[in-house]
């Protein structure tokens, strides 16, 4: 055989790299996912902190009008 790359060579070449990208990008996908399990407590976290202060808060006179007025 020659030293030219033969078309399985390339072909077996680009299958190797696509399974490098492959490989990459499911390490990609996976770090976000667990990025956005993480802001997802956290915002859920913050909805739970937001909804009790809401309830602890006093509820504000129905008629009396603010004092700039």
């Amino acid at each position: 055989m020659s030293d030219k790359p033969t078309r399985l060579d390339a072909l077996e070449a680009h299958l190797a790299e696509q399974q490098r990208v492959i490989e990459d990008l499911s390490d990609v996908v996976a770090r976000q996912q667990r990025e956005i399990d993480r802001l997802t407590k956290a915002l859920e976290h913050s909805h739970a902190r937001l909804g009790a202060l809401e309830d602890n808060m006093p509820a504000p006179p129905a008629s009396e009008k603010p004092p700039h007025w």
